[in-house]
């Protein structure tokens, strides 16, 4: 696989979540030259990046990617053989509140990406140009919801349901479009849920681990009933290196882990390993368990026929679900000096999405 993956890598939202997994895969495991591009929002955390900061196959430039400027400033400076467009606002509750960011970074920051990358691609010549591609991370929510049986697939018509997967979807389409218009080399991955260490404690596992380890309520969305496909991080890393590089030009492949829960049986899963690794004199960590008025236009059920990828391209989650979320709640207990800075002076635990 590393053979296959170019020398030299722009990651948009290398700060991020998902990002800087993919940055340190890239940087740590397959020696790659990387330039981390990130704004540095809330959710962007360069700590995330320590184990390679300091290695001389990384660089970091904080820059909007709805700045066109300095985006073409970047890609004619680095010269990268391959794009990996991860920059995005996420959380859906959040783009209940304030969908204006969504659009303005999801929709018009990859208009100004793929701008930018179109411009440098038609500068190149010979292999280079050749062996460039542009490669657009997405979400399995652009397909809007299912019911208790079957799989989205790469074929799913899309049907998103919040202004978070409203602006995916779009950014997905303009992706195509660049494709199929202007010839640019792309490839197009939509995921299911992710989770693991460095999770910004917005998102339902974080939130829950942090909250029960401060004792305070874990909120849980209607009955709880809600259904995802969850997929370790360090997996979803691995998928997304091997798909930009040996994925076929102009086609999308979804990653998925084959494993779905409930929220309800996420939540008492974190609650055991905690009964069973930080005991408290005060009770099980089951009796903070809260059920809470539902969001607004929650999908009820997401899951991934990541079929393509494994066939075509040999990937396979190396994680269940039961190795990888006692990993994450060992990360969240053993790693404090990451997450309680974020508690402390980014975001406590309130709720969102309630416009």
């Amino acid at each position: 696989m590393s053979n296959n993956i170019r020398a030299k890598i722009i990651v948009s939202g290398g700060a991020g979540f998902i990002g800087s997994a993919v940055v340190r895969h890239a940087v740590g495991t397959l020696g790659c030259n990387v330039l981390n591009v990130d704004k540095l929002t809330y959710a962007g955390n360069l700590s995330s990046l320590r184990d390679v900061a300091g290695t001389k196959n990384y660089a970091f430039l904080k820059a909007d990617i709805g700045d066109p400027d300095a985006m073409r400033k970047a890609f004619d400076g680095f010269q990268p053989d391959m794009v990996l467009h991860l920059a995005a606002e996420s959380h859906v509750d959040r783009s209940i509140d304030g969908p204006a960011e969504f659009i303005r970074t999801n929709l018009v920051g990859t208009y100004q990406m793929l701008d930018a990358a179109h411009s440098y691609w038609q500068a190149l010549s010979g292999e280079k140009k050749e062996k460039f591609r542009f490669h657009h991370i997405s979400t399995d929510e652009v397909y809007g919801s299912l019911g208790d049986t079957g799989f989205f697939t790469e074929e799913t018509p899309y049907d998103p349901r919040s202004p978070y997967s409203a602006s995916k979807a779009g950014s997905d389409h303009l992706v195509k479009a660049w494709f199929h218009t202007y010839g640019l080399p792309v490839v197009v991955t939509n995921c299911s849920n992710n989770y693991g260490p460095y999770h910004f404690p917005e998102k339902l596992i974080p939130l829950i681990i942090l909250n029960a380890l401060d004792r305070k309520p874990l909120p849980v969305y209607g009955k709880g009933d809600n259904v995802r496909d969850w997929l370790y991080v360090e997996d979803h890393a691995k998928a997304i290196l091997l798909a930009a590089s040996c994925g076929r030009l102009g086609e999308t492949y979804n990653i998925g882990g084959h494993n779905e829960r409930k929220n309800i049986e996420v939540v008492r899963t974190i609650c055991g390993i905690l009964d069973e690794l930080r005991s408290h004199k005060d009770g099980s960590y089951l009796d903070l368990i809260t059920f809470v008025p539902d969001r607004p236009g929650h999908d009820k059920r997401y899951a991934i026929d990541a079929a393509k990828l494994e066939t075509e391209l040999g990937w396979k989650a190396e994680e269940t679900f039961e190795t990888g979320i006692r990993k994450t709640v060992l990360w969240y207990l053993e790693n404090e000096w990451w997450w309680k800075p974020i508690r402390e002076e980014k975001y406590r635990g309130e709720r969102l999405g309630k416009r």
